[in-house]
C-alpha cells in the first residue's frame, strides 16, 4: 500500500490503468492536448459567446438596423428562380408596392366598371350633403379690433419673398402677415421669388387684388406698396443692402421674438429671403387668426382672373347640366416638374429616366448630384410620395362612387406624355374638361407665358401660375 505524496506523482505505479478512451486521445493528440480550432470554429464561438452575453446584444443592434434598411430601401433583395424551357433563370425581386403597376391592375378593372351601371347610383348626387357643411366654422375670432383702430407705432418694416409655385406662395404671405402683426412691423407687399421650373414673373397685383388686401389688413397690420423714402435713403436705395436674415424652417414665434424682433428695432428693416415655411404651424391664437384673416379674407384674385374664372365656371355648369350642374374638380398634379421633382419611376424605362434627370438639372441644378444623395424610387413609392398619374386618379373617382356621366374638370399644367397618361381617365370620364377646352386661346392669351422667355428659360410653354390654380 503506498502512500499519497503531494510533491510526487498523484499516481502510484501500481494504481489501475487509465480508461481505454482516454489512452485513445491522448495517443491520437500527443502531450495530452485537445484539437486545434479552425479560424472558423473560433469566430463562430466568439460569436456566440458575445450574442449571450447581456452587452454584448447591443453590438449586433447596428447590424441589424442596417440589414432592415437596406432591405426596406430596396438595394438588398432576395433572388427568384424559375425554370423557363428547361434553362434556369434567376431574377432580382422587388419590394412590393415599390413598382408602378397601375396599369395592369387597371387592365384587369376595366370590364367590372363597364358592366357597372351608369345611372342606377352616383355618388356626384349625394357627395353635397347638407349637414356637412354644419360643422365648418370661421377661424377668425369676434374680438377682433374695430373699424377705425388705431395700430401702435411700427417697430420697422419687414420684407420677405415668396418662393416656391402659387400654393407655397400664398403660404408664404399668409406667414408673413401673422410674423408681421407679432412683431408690429409694417408689412411691404411680398414680393414673388422668380422660380426655376415656373419661370413666371408675375407680381404680387398680377395675382392678388393689391388694394382689397391693404383695406381688409388694415386694424391688423400695416401694409405698404413700396419701400418708404427713410428705408431708401438709409440703405442706398438698393434692397439687397438691407440685411437678409437667415431663419430655419418652422421657426417658433418666440424665435421670431427673440432674434428677429431686436434686430428689427436696431436697422429699421429686416429681410426674410427665402420665407417658404419659416413659421410653425403650431402658433398661439392671436398669431394664427391673422393667418386666417389672410388667407380666407384678405387674399383676393385680381380682377381679370376673376372675370375669367368666372365664365369657365358658368360654361363649366352648363356642360353638367344632365347632373344638376354639379361636376368633380381635380388639381392634377402630374407636371413634367413634379415628377421629375419625386424622384419616382413610371413606366417610361430608360427614355423616362434620361428625360427626368435633364428636367431635374435644369430645375434644380446639381440638387439631385449632390455627395451622398441616394435616388431611391421604389423606396419613394412604398412611402406613398410619388405623384399619381391621371389613370390613377381615375380609378381613385371611380372606386369612390363617381360613374362616367360625372363631369370632371382637370386644373393643371402642361402634363407630362399627356397624351399616353391622359387617355385613360378620358375613357373612364368622357364628360372631362381642361381649361383649354372651356375657353378661348384669345381669352387665355393675356395669362399665357411667353414662348420666347419661356424657351429661353424651361424649353416648354405652359400656362402661368395664376390661372392654373384658380380654375379649379
Amino acid at each position: 500500500m503506498h502512500g499519497y505524496s503531494r510533491l510526487g506523482n498523484p499516481r502510484a505505479a501500481g494504481s489501475p490503468p487509465s480508461s481505454p478512451r482516454c489512452r485513445h486521445g491522448r495517443n491520437k493528440n500527443a502531450g495530452g492536448r485537445g484539437p486545434k480550432q479552425s479560424i472558423v470554429e473560433k469566430v463562430v464561438v466568439l460569436l456566440i459567446s458575445v450574442v449571450f452575453k447581456r452587452r454584448g446584444v447591443l453590438l449586433f443592434a447596428p447590424l441589424l438596423y442596417i440589414s432592415g434598411m437596406l432591405l426596406y430601401m430596396g438595394s438588398v433583395s432576395f433572388d427568384v428562380v424559375s425554370l423557363k424551357n428547361a434553362v434556369v433563370v434567376v431574377s432580382k425581386r422587388s419590394p412590393p408596392g415599390s413598382l408602378y403597376r397601375s396599369p395592369q391592375v387597371f387592365q384587369k378593372l376595366w370590364p367590372y366598371m363597364q358592366a357597372e351601371s351608369n345611372h342606377t347610383h352616383n355618388f356626384l348626387m349625394t357627395v353635397w350633403n347638407s349637414k356637412v357643411h354644419q360643422v365648418w366654422k370661421p377661424c377668425i375670432s369676434k374680438d377682433t379690433p374695430k373699424e377705425g383702430t388705431a395700430l401702435p407705432k411700427s417697430n420697422g418694416l419687414f420684407i420677405i419673398e415668396a418662393n416656391g409655385g402659387l400654393n407655397q406662395q400664398r403660404l408664404s404671405i399668409c406667414d408673413a402677415v401673422a410674423v408681421a402683426g407679432l412683431l408690429n412691423a409694417t408689412l411691404l407687399i411680398p414680393i414673388f421669388h422668380l422660380n426655376s421650373v415656373w419661370r413666371d414673373s408675375s407680381h404680387f397685383g398680377n395675382i392678388f387684388d393689391e388694394d382689397f388686401f391693404i383695406h381688409a389688413l388694415r386694424n391688423h397690420v400695416n401694409v405698404v406698396r413700396e419701400l418708404p423714402g427713410d428705408i431708401l435713403e438709409r440703405f442706398d436705395n438698393n434692397i439687397s443692402n438691407i440685411v437678409n436674415l437667415r431663419v430655419k424652417g418652422w421657426s417658433s414665434p418666440a424665435y421670431y421674438l427673440q432674434k428677429v424682433l431686436p434686430k428689427l428695432e436696431k436697422m429699421g428693416a429686416v429681410r426674410i429671403a427665402p420665407f417658404s415655411n419659416r413659421l410653425a404651424h403650431a402658433v398661439p391664437s392671436n398669431v394664427q387668426m391673422l393667418r386666417c384673416l389672410a388667407n380666407f379674407e384678405a387674399l383676393r384674385f385680381s380682377n381679370s382672373i376673376r372675370i375669367i374664372a368666372d365664365k369657365m365656371v358658368d360654361r363649366m355648369i352648363k356642360s353638367s347640366s344632365h347632373s344638376g350642374g354639379k361636376y368633380v374638380s381635380v388639381h392634377l398634379r402630374f407636371e413634367e416638374d413634379m415628377v421629375a421633382f419625386s424622384c419616382c419611376e413610371y413606366d417610361g424605362g430608360e427614355e423616362e429616366k434620361r428625360e427626368m434627370d435633364i428636367a431635374r438639372e435644369r430645375g434644380w441644378r446639381g440638387k439631385f448630384r449632390r455627395r451622398g444623395r441616394v435616388i431611391r424610387p421604389g423606396a419613394n413609392r412604398v412611402d406613398g410620395k410619388c405623384p399619381l398619374t391621371p389613370l390613377e386618379v381615375g380609378m381613385m373617382l371611380r372606386g369612390m362612387g363617381f360613374d362616367n356621366t360625372t363631369s370632371v374638370y382637370i386644373a393643371a399644367g402642361k402634363i407630362y406624355k399627356a397624351e399616353k397618361y391622359m387617355a385613360p381617365l378620358k375613357q373612364m370620364f368622357p364628360r372631362l374638361e381642361m381649361k383649354d377646352t372651356l375657353a378661348t386661346a384669345e381669352e387665355l392669351a393675356p395669362f399665357q407665358v411667353p414662348y420666347e422667355a419661356c424657351y429661353l428659360h424651361s424649353q416648354r410653354t405652359k400656362a402661368s401660375i395664376s390661372l392654373k390654380v384658380v380654375i379649379y
